[in-house]
C-alpha cells in the first residue's frame, strides 16, 4: 500500500516545499534601501512609506564603498534603491554602472530639471543650501561667496575642511561659473581669512561665532534648524541663537540663486523589487514625504508649495542656483586638486 502511494506523497511533499520556498517571496512586499545617510534621519519616511503602502523598507547603512559593494555583489545584488547625500556620489554610482534608467512622470512633474539626471539614472529628493553663518550683531543682509576672500574679513572666517564633499562641491560650483583660475584666486583670499584652521564640522563655525573666534563662516543652513530647535539651555541652542543666516549669491550668477547640494537616489540596476521601488521612489516626493524632509531634517523640499519649519521659513524663501547640479559636479576632482594646491587645510 505505500508504494502504491508513494508518487502521490511525494508530489505533496515537492509541492509543500516549493510552496513554502516561494511563500517569504510571494507573500514579502519589500523594497531594499542602500544608504550612506543615518538611518535615523530618515526613519520617519520609511515608516511613514511603509505605513501608507505596506511595502517593508530594509535599510543597509554604507559609510564607504557603496559603489564598490553594488558592484561586487552584481546581478545578485538585492538594492531596490541607492541613496546618498551628494550629488557627486551619486554620479559616482551613475558612472559605475550600477544604476538604471526610470521614466517617472511623477518624478519628473516634480523635480526641476537642474536637479535629476535627463536620462532618468538620478533624482534630487530634498536640498541642502550652504549659506552664511554671521554674529548675529553683525549688520550683513545680503553677500557673495565671493565676499569671503575680501580682505576686510582677515582673520574672521570660519569653515570646515576644503576636502569635505559639502566645500568641494561649492568650489566646484564656483570653477562652474567662473573657471578655475578665478577660483583658486578666489579660494586663496579665502585662506587668507581664516580665523583658525579649516577643520570641524557646520556646527562649530556657530559654536566658534559665539566664543569670539571669528565673525563670519559658510556652513549648512539645516544646522541652524538643528541648532536653534536643541533643548533649551544646550550648548547647540547657544550656537544657533549666536548666528544668522544670510544667502549667498555667485557675484556672476545671472539668477542670484544660492548654491545647493542635495539628498539624491538612483533606482539600483538589478533590483529585485523593481515595482516597489519605483513607488518609493515616488512616495519619496509626495507632500507627505517632502514635510518629512522639511520638518524633520530641516531640508528644503524639492516639491513647491510644502511648508517647512517655523525657524527655517524665517530665513526667507530659498533661490536655487538655475545651474544644473550635475554640470556642477563635474568640477569635483579639480576642486578638490585646487583645495590642496593652495594649501587650504594646512
Amino acid at each position: 500500500m505505500s508504494k502504491r502511494f508513494l508518487p502521490t506523497q511525494l508530489a505533496a511533499a515537492a509541492l509543500a516545499a516549493t510552496t513554502a520556498m516561494a511563500a517569504p517571496h510571494a507573500l514579502a512586499e519589500e523594497v531594499n534601501l542602500y544608504t550612506t545617510r543615518e538611518a535615523t534621519l530618515i526613519q520617519p519616511l520609511l515608516d511613514a512609506f511603509t505605513k501608507e503602502s505596506g511595502i517593508q523598507v530594509k535599510t543597509i547603512f554604507i559609510v564607504e564603498g557603496l559603489l564598490e559593494r553594488v558592484q561586487a555583489e552584481g546581478q545578485r545584488s538585492p538594492a531596490d534603491v541607492l541613496m546618498t547625500v551628494d550629488i557627486g556620489n551619486l554620479l559616482d554610482l551613475v558612472d559605475g554602472g550600477v544604476t538604471q534608467p526610470l521614466q517617472s512622470p511623477t518624478l519628473e512633474q516634480v523635480i526641476p530639471a537642474n536637479l535629476r539626471g535627463q536620462d532618468g539614472q538620478w533624482f534630487a529628493l530634498s536640498l541642502r543650501d550652504r549659506v552664511l553663518y554671521a554674529d548675529k550683531d553683525l549688520p550683513i543682509s545680503s553677500f557673495t561667496y565671493e565676499e569671503l576672500a575680501d580682505p576686510k574679513w582677515k582673520g574672521k572666517v570660519c569653515i570646515r575642511s576644503g576636502q569635505h564633499p559639502y566645500n568641494t562641491a561649492l568650489i566646484a560650483a564656483k570653477i562652474a561659473h567662473d573657471g578655475a583660475e578665478a577660483t583658486q584666486a578666489w579660494l586663496e583670499g579665502v585662506k587668507q581669512n581664516l580665523a583658525r584652521t579649516a577643520t570641524g564640522g557646520d556646527r562649530n563655525v556657530a559654536r566658534d561665532i559665539l566664543g569670539g573666534i571669528c565673525d563670519i563662516g559658510i556652513a549648512n543652513a539645516y544646522y541652524v534648524g538643528q541648532m536653534k530647535n536643541a533643548a533649551e539651555g544646550s550648548e547647540d541652542r547657544a550656537w544657533g541663537n549666536a548666528i544668522k543666516v544670510v544667502r549667498p549669491t555667485f557675484a556672476n550668477s545671472t539668477d542670484g540663486g544660492t548654491h545647493v547640494n542635495i539628498t539624491g537616489a538612483s533606482l539600483a540596476k538589478n533590483a529585485p523589487n523593481r515595482d516597489n521601488a519605483v513607488k518609493f521612489l515616488e512616495y519619496l516626493v509626495s507632500p507627505a514625504a517632502q514635510a518629512i524632509y522639511a520638518n524633520a531634517n530641516y531640508e528644503y523640499p524639492v516639491r513647491d508649495g510644502v511648508q517647512v519649519d517655523p525657524v527655517m521659513a524665517a530665513l526667507g524663501p530659498l533661490k536655487v542656483d538655475t545651474l544644473n547640479i550635475a554640470e556642477v559636479a563635474k568640477y569635483r576632482k579639480q576642486a578638490s586638486e585646487l583645495v590642496d594646491k593652495v594649501g587650504f587645510d594646512n
